[in-house]
């Protein structure tokens, strides 16, 4: 790879980094190139790009990366990396814990996720118990319906009484 392949690859890292607040480091360095492929699809189903990456353009990336707070992944780049993103921030934690029920990898080196880092695969059920944007919804909704439920069923259980 010359130079001007890799600061195009530099620069597509960065836009890619500028562009997404959920961001994990992998490791697959062990898994056969059958395991990996399966990994990649279970990820292609989950709607997470990953993509394998050399360290020194990934760090370079990281250090170019409009959020300063992105350098924090720096220690974790050793090692084979495979970068990944996604729209929804527990996706790749659980991915990686069901693909890890059949095998000892993929482990997570580090992610990035809407501005707090975690780093060691020590923090992949930190990771995987996040909660969604769409659950999160959820959970106000519900929140939110269970006194104006208990409002209507007073009003019509008063409104009840008096037609009585």
């Amino acid at each position: 790879m010359n130079k001007t392949e890799k600061t195009k690859v530099i620069e597509d890292l960065v836009v890619q980094l500028n562009s997404n607040d959920k961001i994990y480091l992998a490791d697959c360095s062990t898994l056969t190139v059958e395991k990996v492929n399966a990994f990649r699809r279970q990820c292609f189903e989950k709607k997470i790009s990953v993509t394998v990456v050399k360290n020194t353009l990934l760090k370079k990336a990281l250090e170019r990366a409009n959020d300063s707070n992105l350098t924090g992944l720096i220690p974790a780049l050793k090692g084979e990396t495979a970068l990944m993103f996604t729209e929804v921030s527990n996706a790749p934690a659980k991915v990686i814990r069901e693909f890890r029920k059949k095998d000892a990898k993929p482990a997570v080196k580090a992610a990035y996720v809407e501005s707090m880092i975690f780093i060691g695969d020590e923090q992949i059920d930190a990771l995987a118990s996040l909660k969604s944007k769409n659950e999160l919804i959820g959970d106000v909704i519900a929140l939110l319906q269970s006194p104006i439920q208990r409002v209507i069923g007073a009003l019509e259980n008063k409104g009840g009484d008096q037609a009585a």
